[in-house]
């Protein structure tokens, strides 16, 4: 599994006009394929009177799943091109449903291709696309006449600070990756002079959404 990977952290609406043809892009965040298929229902029923209800998905930390439709559509001219997005930009565990109101004008393949991507983009563009990491917390306790020096390690490396307590003694929790656990816990050790007690807890998934970190499910 990777260490991290784009998702969609809250999902949007985005629509396009195309001679004369809506098409309106809705995109949701999804953990399981039922999420998907229940979505898509919605969609359908709410847009019941559009001429194509199209869909995109993909599950999994390497697009396990994935599964597209044109519903009606001219074979591969929007399903597929849909997925081709969700896939070029590399964002996982989606759902898009993008609804077309038939203008009176034909588009064509090329044409429908174009506008059905188009619209997958609108939708995206409206939500809140976030990396999705792999973290390793590690608590620091050391004495206040250190605590400098690890804010200093702490913003220097950009790491997230998780919870600070003050006692006799102060506990600084740091969210870590692979990348940086090792550098972090070696700067930290030089700059205490050993005397910092240094422990890792389990790893968890976090991303940083709207400036703020956020804890998320496997």
């Amino acid at each position: 599994m990777p260490d991290s990977y784009q998702i969609v952290y809250r999902g949007g609406t985005g629509e396009i006009t195309e001679k004369k043809s809506r098409f309106i892009a809705s995109v949701i965040p999804i953990a399981a394929e039922e999420d998907a298929l229940s979505f898509i229902e919605q969609k359908k029923k709410q847009y019941w009177d559009a001429s194509h209800n199209c869909f995109a998905y993909t599950l999994g930390s390497r697009h396990e799943t994935a599964r597209c439709s044109d519903d009606g559509e001219p074979p591969k001219t929007a399903g597929r091109p849909m997925l081709d997005v969700l896939l070029a930009e590399d964002i996982h565990n989606v759902c898009v449903v993008v609804t077309r109101y038939f203008g009176g004008t034909l588009l064509g393949t090329g044409g429908l291709v174009r506008a059905y991507q188009s619209a997958a983009k609108a939708g995206l563009a409206a939500s809140t696309v976030v990396v999705k990491r792999y973290g390793i917390p590690v608590t620091v306790v050391t004495d206040y006449n250190s605590i400098g020096r690890l804010q200093y390690i702490i913003a220097q490396m950009e790491l997230f600070t998780q919870e600070v307590s003050y006692t006799d003694t102060v506990t600084i929790t740091v969210l870590t990756t692979e990348e940086t656990r090792q550098a972090f816990e070696k700067k930290t050790a030089e700059a205490t002079l050993g005397k910092a007690v240094i422990t890792e807890q389990d790893a968890v998934w976090f991303c940083e959404a709207d400036g703020e970190l956020v804890f998320l499910s496997v």
